[in-house]
């Protein structure tokens, strides 16, 4: 018996063969997708947070309430009654100043012995930017318990928007008390019995 190297077998050389998969490729590659999660889920917690805590911005301010939206200004152009005629007109100016669209439901005055009625009818809305004029019928109910000489007469109006509704009083200046009390004084003159 010889001794000798050992000679290949049949087929030995004819067959590549491909060395079993690396352990390592594998590990790379479980490594790259954990790392992706975990920085998709750090990315997706800080968001949730920033969300969750960031600041709210404030509140917008309240609109204003109608009364200090609206002016109302005395025109003018009284008429002069004649002795024994109950009525007589005038103009005011309404304008809304600023905030939302405001709506005049109501004019009135305080005196009972006085009544008014308005062109345009009420109620009527406001507008930024388009004043209306309003003409103002007075009427005379009584005369014996007319107001005379009132320093400081006013008109009651009933303004609404979306914040509120309100009566507010408006206070339109000397010249509308001097006319008024003139066309009082006409219309219901002074009698020796009064």
């Amino acid at each position: 018996m010889a001794i000798g190297p050992v000679e290949p077998g049949e087929d030995t050389y004819g067959h590549e063969t491909t060395p079993p998969h690396s352990a390592r490729p594998r590990t790379l590659r479980f490594r790259r997708t954990t790392l992706a999660a975990a920085t998709a889920a750090i990315t997706g917690t800080a968001a949730i947070a920033y969300y969750v805590t960031r600041p709210e911005p404030p509140p917008p301010p309240p609109p204003p309430w109608p009364s200090q939206s609206v002016s109302v200004t005395y025109e003018g152009d009284m008429s002069r009654p004649r002795a024994g005629d109950r009525t007589f007109t005038f103009a005011v100016a309404f304008a809304q100043e600023s905030g939302p669209p405001a709506t005049v439901r109501r004019v009135t005055q305080p005196s009972a012995a006085l009544s008014v009625s308005t062109a345009p009818l009420t109620p009527f809305e406001l507008k930024s930017g388009s004043p209306r004029k309003l003409i103002i019928t007075m009427h005379i109910r009584e005369c014996g318990e007319v107001p005379r000489n009132a320093g400081l007469p006013f008109l009651e109006v009933t303004l609404r928007n979306v914040r509120a509704m309100e009566k507010q009083s408006y206070i339109l200046g000397p010249e509308y008390a001097n006319d008024l009390s003139a066309a009082l004084t006409t219309a219901c003159p002074r009698t020796p019995l009064s």
